[in-house]
């Protein structure tokens, strides 16, 4: 349905409810989740610009761009976080089938510590359904190694827990080098703030739209300088509005 999706600086955002949302990741495809510091490095990095904008859709996770498009544009839109994104497909029995997920994280302590929970949960994914990533140069990522690695499994769902800025290059790149159509999640830290390995983050406030305050006060050094930077959010939005803005 066209009412489904609003184009914001040239990304196809899900503007529907959960459970639509969920039906149409099963679909596969790269599903990207930009925080609003991400979508304010748009201009400036080709390489990001080209995976957001080449995505399939994204998810509105940004409540600033929430909050940004309904003061511009006069328009509200309806907020799902990477973080419920992430619980709602827990909750589904095809997706915590033997088999069925294939996790990339970001170090070997985060892999231990997120398998472990998702056992917990019930959710069949071993250490041979993770990968752990190095650490990637910016432009154009490849990865061949990750490309084997999920091209012998064939995993349904592909669930990228690195950093926003690399995952959607990374997930990218495996958009078009897979031989065929899985659910490519650039989910980022949800699976970490749900095991704990990263500040937990409470479901009211992730609906309240305040888990970018619990980030800044469990680690104000990295979270400050990163949430100040998407600032010029504000100015890309007023100045380009639906269009993608063009590479600075």
């Amino acid at each position: 349905m066209p009412g489904e999706f609003r184009q914001i600086l040239g990304i196809r955002f899900y503007v529907g409810g959960l459970e639509g949302l969920l039906n149409r990741v099963a679909g596969g495809g790269l599903i990207v989740v930009p925080s609003a510091p991400v979508l304010a490095n748009l201009p400036f990095d080709p390489a990001h610009r080209a995976a957001l904008l080449g995505s399939d859709f994204a998810i509105t996770d940004s409540g600033y761009m929430i909050l940004l498009w309904a003061v511009l544009k006069g328009e509200r839109l309806r907020r799902i976080s990477g973080l419920r994104l992430l619980r709602g497909l827990l909750g589904r029995p095809e997706f915590r089938a033997a088999g069925a997920t294939f996790w990339v994280m970001p170090s070997a302590a985060d892999a231990r510590t997120n398998l472990a929970w998702l056992d917990r949960q019930g959710v069949a994914a071993g250490p041979e359904a993770c990968y752990e990533a190095p650490l990637y140069p910016p432009g154009a990522l490849e990865d061949e190694a990750l490309l084997a690695a999920i091209e012998a499994r064939r995993p349904r769902y592909v669930v990228l827990g690195v950093g926003g800025g690399v995952q959607e290059r990374l997930g990218y790149f495996l958009r078009q080098r897979l031989s065929y159509r899985p659910a490519i999640l650039c989910t980022g830290a949800a699976i970490a703030f749900l095991s704990g390995q990263q500040v937990r983050i409470p479901v009211w406030a992730d609906r309240l739209v305040l888990g970018w305050l619990f980030r800044i006060l469990s680690d104000p050094v990295t979270f400050v300088p990163r949430f100040w930077r998407s600032i010029r959010l504000a100015g890309l939005l007023w100045r380009y509005g639906e269009q993608a803005p063009p590479p600075a």
